[in-house]
């Protein structure tokens, strides 16, 4: 969710419009001239004994007991969440207005046996909508996130340009770990999803920072877990994501000299939609997966409806 290290568009609660406090130490809303090289090797810990990290080759369908009860600490996926964030990137060398609103939808899709969690996404530049998604999330019996496909529309002038699907078990794709059920420093790095060639869905996170202290228009947290994503063949180019309790994703910032976007996000607005805002929500999702049908036939069109629990 956002943009990730490999998508072509840049771009996943009650706090609102807290000002920002002082003494911060993430990366800053307006990126140096001079980008922070990234880390020559992994962030250690020596107070913390390292675990070994699931990642996607121990992806096991019975893993999933009660899947779509998304309650992790720093990344809970609950039907009605709705964040927006709001910030910059980098196009063709000019810095441009960019906002993302995500919203966990009551739809579930199931995929691998695997009941899913569907949330949907939007993606604006200088106001243009240039990308929608729809991406599925489910949680293991451990607490381990995972992410198990994602169908994207990317648009130019109000018109499809491309729509770069995975969905694990199709086409050679797996599913991948968004966030570990105790984040730790000193873990190795992880899959958090993996497509082949001609789509190179590679993308790869670990833990850079915990324990930070960060502050967004939408309100301070405490606490959180900070993970670079990147890929091993794209040196020195990271997307960090810090993930606040309770809520998600709160900031996006950039590292690395190969960074091309420079991305900046910062959380907004946090809050729980109405049943009104979430049925207009679903029947949106819905569209999407209905053009996802018509357009992804060796892909999406191979799974089965997303659709409410128990209808």
């Amino acid at each position: 969710m956002i943009r990730s290290a490999t998508s072509a568009a840049a771009v996943t609660l009650l706090l609102l419009g807290a000002a920002a406090c002082g003494g911060e130490t993430t990366t800053q809303p307006d990126p140096p001239s001079t980008p922070t090289e990234a880390p020559s090797e992994t962030p250690s810990d020596p107070g913390t004994e390292p675990v070994v990290a699931v990642s996607a080759e121990d992806y096991d369908s019975s893993r999933f007991e009660d899947p779509t009860t998304i309650d992790h600490r720093w990344y809970p996926l609950v039907p009605g969440d709705y964040l927006e964030y709001r910030g910059s990137s980098l196009e063709d060398g000019e810095r441009l207005r960019h906002s993302v609103e995500i919203t966990v939808t009551d739809l579930t899709k199931v995929i691998d046996g695997v009941e899913t969690v569907v949330v949907w996404e939007r993606d604006y530049t200088d106001g243009e909508l240039v990308e929608a998604e729809l991406a599925m999330f489910a949680q293991d019996k451990d607490g381990n996130v995972w992410h198990l496909g994602q169908y994207p529309e990317e648009y130019e002038d109000g018109k499809i340009v491309e729509t770069p699907t995975w969905i694990h078990g199709y086409e050679g794709a797996t599913a991948g770990v968004t966030i570990h059920a105790t984040p730790q420093l000193g873990t190795p790095d992880y899959a958090m999803g993996f497509a082949p060639p001609p789509l190179n869905w590679v993308d790869r996170g670990r833990v850079l920072k915990t324990g930070e202290r960060v502050c967004v228009p939408a309100g301070c947290y405490d606490d959180v877990v900070v993970i670079e994503e990147f890929e091993t063949g794209l040196p020195d180019a990271y997307q960090d994501k810090f993930y606040g309790p309770g809520v998600g994703v709160v900031k996006v910032g950039w590292r690395g000299s190969k960074d091309e976007s420079k991305e900046v996000l910062r959380l907004v607005e946090a809050r729980t939609l109405s049943a009104p805002e979430l049925a207009k929500a679903r029947d949106a999702a819905l569209k999407l997966e209905k053009s996802a049908y018509n357009i992804s036939k060796d892909v999406y069109a191979k799974t089965e409806p997303a659709k409410v629990p128990g209808s």
